[in-house]
C-alpha cells in the first residue's frame, strides 16, 4: 500500500532437519515480494553472576553473509550480536547501508552498542541502522533500545535514546557517502593479505 521496502528482522523460522530454529531477516519489496533472507551467523552467549543467555541453546547458526540490493543501495543484511564481528562486513563490500535489528541486552547495550554501531559506520564507510527494541519482557529481561541512525563519517544523524517504541527517521546521501570516501579512500588502502581492496564503482 505504502510503496515501501520493508527488512523485517527478526523472525525464528524453523530448520527443515531439526526442532530448532533459525533467528532470519527478511527482506520485502513494494510488491510483498521476499527478496532476501539473512540467518543469524553469530550466537550470542554471556554470563556475569545470575545474567546468563546462551542462544546456541535453541538457534542454529546460518552460514553466509546476504546483501542485497534495495532501490540500487547496497545493504548488508546483519541481525544482533552479529554487529561484534567487523569481518561479516567486510566480507559484504561494497555497501551503502547495514541493518542492524537488535535486542542488545541492557548491560551490553549500554556501554557497546552506540560504539560498535558508529565503528561499523566508519571503518566500512557507510551508513548504518541499528534497530534496537528496548525495555522490560515478561520474562524479566531487559534490552536496551536506542534505534539510531549513523552516517558514514560516524556521526548520528538521529536516534531514539529511550526504551520503548517510536520511530527514528533520516535520509541517507549518496553525495555524502562518495565525498567522504574520495577525501578518506581507506577502502581502497587495505593491505592485509587475502582482503583485496573493495571496488568502489
Amino acid at each position: 500500500r505504502f510503496k515501501l521496502w520493508v527488512v523485517g528482522g527478526t523472525l525464528p523460522l524453523q530448520s527443515a532437519q531439526t526442532n530448532r530454529v533459525y533467528n532470519t531477516t527478511l527482506v520485502f519489496n513494494p510488491l510483498g515480494d521476499n527478496t532476501a533472507r539473512y540467518d543469524k551467523i553469530h550466537l550470542f552467549r554471556f554470563q556475569r553472576g545470575k545474567e546468563a543467555y546462551d542462544e546456541g541453546k535453541v538457534l542454529l547458526a546460518g552460514t553466509r553473509p546476504v546483501k542485497t540490493s534495495v532501490n540500487g543501495l547496497q545493504v548488508g543484511l546483519s541481525t544482533c550480536y552479529d554487529l561484534r564481528f567487523p569481518e561479516l562486513y567486510r566480507a559484504m563490500l561494497p555497501l551503502d547501508l547495514i541493518v542492524v535489528p537488535a535486542a542488545f541486552t541492557y548491560t551490553t547495550g549500554k556501554v557497546h552498542w552506540e560504539l560498535l554501531l558508529k565503528a561499523r559506520a566508519v571503518e566500512n564507510q557507510c551508513y548504518v541502522l541499528g534497530c534496537g527494541q528496548g525495555g522490560t519482557h515478561r520474562s524479566g529481561r531487559r534490552t536496551w533500545g536506542q534505534s539510531m541512525i549513523i552516517d558514514p563519517w560516524g556521526e548520528v544523524l538521529a536516534q531514539k535514546e529511550t526504551e520503548g517504541p517510536g520511530i527514528v527517521l533520516a535520509q541517507l546521501s549518496s553525495h555524502r557517502m562518495t565525498e567522504i570516501r574520495e577525501q578518506l579512500p581507506a577502502l581502497s588502502h587495505r593491505v592485509l593479505p587475502g582482503v583485496p581492496p573493495a571496488s568502489l564503482a
